[in-house]
């Protein structure tokens, strides 16, 4: 099977209060750098399938997925994976329903149970629409369980689910395999990443690394921890997301080891 034209881009790169944080006047929060203003965190993968149909996944929904989606002027989803349940990357979804409209049909999503079951309970006007007062306009979704270790093929490309931890939450990132092509693992919101993921991170050619910043996280990675995780792994090249504002852009990315970058918003990988 073909794939044509991959790329992953980069919606967004911040953490969950996004940059600039809201009453911050630091010198990121004020700056005029694009790349010091960070969205919440989100990726798309798009490529031409074996049947040269444009297809585009997403993984997770920011709360800021409809100015995301405008910025990269997307015109259709395909499907989206999520990582986890909280707030800054489950909060997007409701916007979803205008890709129901312009390709007429459903999206399937795949998440964790623990996932799904959170999105039922905050959107429950889109999974049971049935009991809305009025006859609203909602998405059309159709949930999908995933499991660690478990690949799902979507349109010629595997997503492998890997477990990760989040603080004391497991939640899951996503090892991509492009048939003939790149191999990269999408990793966010990561505090520790338990011994059965190892194996499943080698061989990559990109790593998306969780980098919150340079102090100690309960529930996140600093750089010293991240720059660790990445010497192990070896990956060819190495993008850190999930920035507070406490990370400029310039200076931090200088002083980066080779093939080790921030991410940015919009930043496009082939």
């Amino acid at each position: 099977m073909t794939i044509n034209n991959f790329s992953l881009t980069f919606l967004g790169t911040g953490t969950s209060a996004g940059v600039p944080v809201i009453t911050c006047d630091c010198d990121v929060c004020t700056s005029d750098n694009p790349k010091n203003k960070r969205l919440r965190c989100s990726i798309c993968i798009e490529f031409t399938d074996s049947e040269s149909q444009d297809r585009v996944i997403l993984i997770d929904t920011s709360p800021d997925l409809r100015q995301q989606v405008l910025l990269q002027k997307l015109t259709r989803c395909d499907a989206i994976l999520f990582t986890h349940n909280h707030v800054d990357h489950t909060f997007g979804l409701d916007d979803i329903r205008m890709f129901n409209v312009s390709m007429q049909q459903p999206i399937d999503i795949y998440a964790e149970r623990s996932t799904l079951d959170h999105l039922h309970r905050v959107f429950q006007h889109v999974f049971e629409s049935h009991k809305n007062v009025n006859d609203s306009f909602v998405a059309n979704l159709i949930p999908n369980e995933l499991s660690p270790g478990d690949t799902i093929n979507l349109h010629g490309v595997e997503f492998t689910p890997i477990r990760l931890l989040h603080g004391r939450l497991p939640i899951v990132g996503f090892r991509v395999d492009v048939p003939g092509g790149p191999s990269l693992a999408y990793c966010t919101d990561v505090s520790s990443i338990p011994p059965e993921t190892w194996p499943l991170l080698e061989d990559l050619d990109v790593l998306v690394l969780d980098m919150l910043r340079f102090r100690h996280h309960p529930t996140h990675l600093n750089l010293d921890q991240a720059l660790e995780i990445t010497q192990r792994i070896v990956p060819k090249q190495t993008y850190f997301i999930h920035m507070t504002h406490c990370v400029e852009h310039e200076k931090v990315d200088a002083e980066l080891p080779e093939n080790v970058n921030l991410a940015f918003d919009g930043l496009c990988v082939r």
